[in-house]
């Protein structure tokens, strides 16, 4: 019986420490760490969720269980992250150029951790492309500044009258000084050209305005009319915004394009299902990341041709254009695990709706910028 107060003492023991540790848990969750002098901490629970510690991460959120707050710990995590990015980008580089049907199955299979996603990578080869486009110049040395201002008094609701009187200063101050250059002996070549583009500049704002001189003459059979030509109208305005000045036309054209370039994965996606209409097999998903890194790729190469164009180098325009459908039939080949005539065929086949889906992607950007 001597044992038994031995055993009640040592459960007493037990329950004490036991509450001793809840004790310690609690209030290490209620402050969650402790911080020295040297800027590092000692915790005891996650700093991001309150879960007590058992690793060298939190089990419940993911966060490292050490954390340190020294200006030498926040440049390490900057060189870190760029770093970890750049090391994904070369392990997804490769892979993206040469073998992209692996890229694809990998990471829809669930290997994410060593690539880039598709969605990152797209974003970033959209804006590396538009920004290296910008820098080459974009459509164009010519001033966008008076445009751009008289663009905006259109988009404000200004009138006719307001830009014809920002403009035509403009004009007449060219003028002015090409009748200066003359009389001085001087070359007047690139201020005409200037005048020239001011002059297209401000009939294509005049023409963008619409007309309010006619009115409204409450006559029914006239608003008949009106309706009937409405199409035509629209259609003859927009030829003459585009006709009175193409430059302004593209320069819109390239700033719609980058903020709705993600609209050719959803335009895209469609005719990659048309593939495989009846498989079980590969879901929506499967065939969005494939589009995606392929409009990644196809993106890089349309740099590199643009590159090519700007300093004549055949080579780099020619190279991309070949490389480009051969790429397509490694990415269908090995994502999908298809035969060699099974891809072909399928290649040829997405090439048209590649076409298709950048024709109503033109369509869609002329439409907002003309009738905008």
């Amino acid at each position: 019986m001597s044992g038994i107060p031995e055993m009640t003492g040592e459960v007493a023991q037990a329950g004490v420490a036991t509450q001793a540790g809840v004790a310690a848990q609690t209030d290490t969750a209620a402050h969650g760490s402790t911080v020295a002098a040297d800027g590092h901490t000692a915790e005891g629970c996650c700093l991001n969720c309150g879960t007590v510690l058992v690793g060298t991460h939190c089990h419940a959120c993911g966060q490292r269980a050490h954390v340190h707050r020294t200006l030498g710990a926040f440049l390490h995590d900057l060189v870190h992250g760029v770093l970890h990015f750049e090391g994904k980008f070369w392990r997804t580089l490769p892979l993206l150029a040469w073998q992209p049907g692996r890229l694809t199955r990998e990471y829809i299979d669930g290997k994410r951790a060593s690539y880039i996603s598709p969605i990152a990578l797209f974003l970033f080869t959209v804006f590396v492309s538009f920004a290296l486009f910008n820098a080459a110049g974009g459509f164009g040395e010519g001033d966008m500044s008076l445009v751009n201002d008289a663009s905006q008094q259109v988009e404000e609701g200004g009138t006719s009258l307001d830009i014809s009187q920002t403009v035509d200063g403009a004009i007449a101050d060219t003028r002015r000084k090409i009748a200066a250059s003359k009389a001085a002996g001087r070359s007047t070549a690139s201020l005409e050209e200037d005048l020239a583009q001011l002059i297209e500049s401000r009939d294509f704002m005049l023409a963008a305005q619409p007309s309010v001189e006619n009115g409204t003459s409450g006559d029914a059979s006239a608003d008949t009319a009106n309706t009937d030509n409405s199409a035509g109208q629209w259609l003859q305005q927009i030829w003459q915004k585009a006709k009175a000045n193409p430059k302004l036309l593209l320069y819109k054209l390239q700033t719609n394009a980058y903020k709705l370039s993600w609209l050719l994965i959803p335009l895209s996606v469609p005719f990659v299902w048309l593939l495989f209409p009846l498989s079980r097999k590969f879901r929506m998903y499967d065939h969005t990341v494939f589009v995606t890194y392929s409009i990644s790729f196809m993106t890089m190469l349309v740099v590199i041709a643009s590159i090519g164009a700007a300093y004549d180098l055949q080579l780099l325009i020619i190279a991309p254009a070949i490389y480009a459908p051969f790429h397509l039939y490694r990415s269908l080949r090995g994502a999908y695990s298809l035969t060699r005539f099974g891809a072909v065929w399928r290649t040829i086949l997405l090439s048209a709706g590649c076409v298709t889906a950048m024709v109503l992607f033109a369509v869609i950007m002329f439409g907002l910028v003309l009738s905008g």
